[in-house]
């Protein structure tokens, strides 16, 4: 079921490509980055109605907190998000989408 809380996460919910989700990938998951107010439930949605006919089975969640770096000689931190590993019956490409 898509609501209106779905369509504003479309956008903010993209894919992840680290070494990490590339090794994971062969057991069907995928990594997805998003803010750190949505929960496994919009990802489900935002899934299903980006990428047609992949059902969802599985989904674990971590908050990734972000780095204090130096910008222009003044400390500054890099935003927080979460990141989602999102296992699917079967496996998509994300570049492509469904194989």
């Amino acid at each position: 079921m898509q609501n209106k809380r779905t369509y504003n996460y479309i956008d903010k919910i993209t894919p992840l490509i680290t070494e990490k989700a590339l090794k994971v990938s062969e057991n069907s998951y995928v990594a997805f980055k998003g803010p750190k107010s949505a929960t496994k439930g919009d990802v489900e949605n935002v899934i299903t109605t980006l990428y047609k006919g992949s059902k969802v089975v599985k989904i674990t969640s971590s908050l990734v907190k972000g780095k204090v770096k130096r910008f222009k000689g003044k400390l500054g931190k890099r935003p927080d998000y979460k990141k989602f590993f999102v296992k699917l019956e079967k496996p998509i490409d994300i570049t492509t989408g469904i194989k």
